[in-house]
């Protein structure tokens, strides 16, 4: 399998994902005026599914570090795959919540309060389960990131379009969204070996964990998005007729793109965890928050009508944005 052991490399593959975790859901924007996200997700989820499989059988079963993916699935312990499996359960139904939150509020303020939290929550609890990196920096980022959540919000707070009823539903399911998706990349984590050129017997390489992770995303999908489908957020409920009678041929492509990017996103993150640490390679990832921001600020003008003083407010957050993922990367040098 293929496996990364520098770490300029690793921080490389991490902005990557910071880019891809930080635009996949314009993918949902997309399609939004007529297509449900709740009809968009079964797309998305079976994206997910297809990235994880096209990968594992390519890159995860060439070269001569580790294991094949199907000698690794093999000898795997069932613990571990349940672990990995768990993972894309609790961060399926924080990620729907999330698309939830960009449905109801933009991405402007579910990104940057939803997976600002989820960084923050994601980096203490990798960062004890396997300390890597100094950390003081570590941890000063991660305030810093805290900081440019709480200059979103008020920002956001202050679009005079936005009912204080609209604001409140926004930021209440931004915030659970981000609780849930701060513990995924945990169980992720934990099921694979510590080392990756010489796997520990029973445990997975990073490309099986990311299959059993994307099955149980796609297997939760049934519990969880039907859920939402009967009971949605915004709008009457919907039927599992819809997505057939509904979805054009470019709407389904759409969303299934809008998985694979993440899910591109994902894969490189756990992959570049082997030489940059989870807390680390986990705190880069969520940079998506800077990137969702951009995206919602100057592409989709979700500020546009905000009173004046609000661009300083969002200059801050940026600010802070940048200070805080630079003394995350520092920290693994320290």
């Amino acid at each position: 399998m293929v496996v990364v052991e520098s770490y300029a490399l690793a921080v490389a593959m991490c902005v990557v994902t910071m880019l891809c975790w930080g635009s996949w859901a314009n993918t949902q924007k997309l399609t939004s005026k007529e297509w449900r996200f709740e009809l968009f997700y079964w797309d998305y989820a079976l994206g997910v599914m297809l990235f994880s499989l096209v990968l594992a059988f390519t890159a995860g079963s060439m070269g001569t570090a580790g294991r094949s993916f199907l000698d690794d699935l093999s000898q795997a312990e069932r613990g571990w795959l349940l672990s990995a499996f768990i993972g894309g359960v609790v961060f399926n139904l924080s990620n729907i919540l999330l698309v939830a939150a960009i449905d109801i509020a933009g991405m402007a303020v579910a990104f940057p309060i939803g997976v600002g939290l989820a960084l923050v929550l994601g980096v203490i609890t990798n960062y004890l389960a396997s300390p890597v990196g100094n950390p003081v920096l570590l941890f000063v980022g991660v305030a810093l990131v805290v900081v440019a959540i709480l200059l979103s919000a008020l920002a956001y707070s202050r679009l005079p379009s936005q009912g204080q009823r609209t604001i409140g539903k926004g930021i209440m399911v931004s915030v659970v969204a981000g609780l849930l998706m701060g513990f995924f990349y945990r169980f992720v984590a934990a099921s694979m070996s510590s080392d990756f050129i010489n796997l520990e017997p029973g445990k997975l390489s990073p490309y099986t964990a990311l299959v059993m992770f994307s099955a149980g995303l796609l297997a939760s999908n049934f519990l969880w998005n039907t859920i939402f489908m009967k009971r949605p957020f915004v709008g009457p409920p919907v039927s599992f007729g819809d997505y057939f009678s509904k979805g054009s041929p470019r709407l389904h492509l759409i969303g299934m793109l809008g998985g694979m990017i993440w899910n591109l996103g994902m894969s490189l993150s756990v992959i570049a965890a082997g030489a940059a640490g989870f807390a680390i390679s986990y705190g880069l990832g969520q940079g998506a928050t800077l990137v969702a921001a951009f995206w919602g600020v100057f592409i989709w003008k979700e500020f546009k009508n905000a009173p004046a003083g609000t661009s300083g407010l969002l200059a801050l957050m940026f600010a802070a944005f940048v200070a805080g993922l630079s003394l995350i990367v520092v920290a693994r040098l320290a």
